[in-house]
């Protein structure tokens, strides 16, 4: 899941012109310099590779800060 997360943050970066920070470690998402449309995106293309939608399951509760944060929201639910 990491993989598919990370490749799709760089092809959004690409197409909507954001220089991306290193994606090592444990990444502040605030850090990525996306804007609105840029996480709107990213969870769209997230939903369609999995088929689920983890920002409205009945158990979220806040929005991941950090990439691992999000990793583990979509390992979550795709298990």
């Amino acid at each position: 899941m990491r993989s598919i997360i990370l490749d799709e943050i760089r092809t959004i970066a690409l197409d909507q012109n954001k220089e991306l920070p290193e994606l090592i470690g444990d990444v502040d998402l605030q850090g990525l310099g996306f804007d609105s449309l840029c996480f709107a995106i990213l969870f769209a293309r997230l939903e369609d590779i999995t088929g689920r939608d983890p920002l409205n399951a009945a158990n979220f509760t806040r929005f991941p800060s950090t990439m691992s944060e999000l990793i583990a929201l979509y390992e979550e639910t795709v298990v």
